[in-house]
């Protein structure tokens, strides 16, 4: 496996320590499809950093009605 190919993974309680959320609501957005896609091999749920950083960029507000210009 080369360099560009390593993905960096972290679990629910990372991702949960890292938004300051408890990880029930993490458990529940991802329930209802909020949040940043994730995968789950044999039961274990695993985040991906790339697709966690797309997501906290696609939340950034101006306002509570405006998002910001990429």
């Amino acid at each position: 496996m080369q360099a560009s190919e390593i993905v960096t993974h972290i679990s629910q309680s990372q991702l949960a320590e890292r938004w300051q959320l408890s990880e029930s609501t993490i458990e529940r957005w991802r329930a209802e499809g909020i949040g940043p896609i994730f995968l789950k091999l044999r039961g274990q749920v695993r985040y991906r950093l790339e697709d966690i950083r797309a997501f906290e960029e696609d939340s950034m507000r101006a306002s509570t009605s405006k998002a910001v210009a990429a």
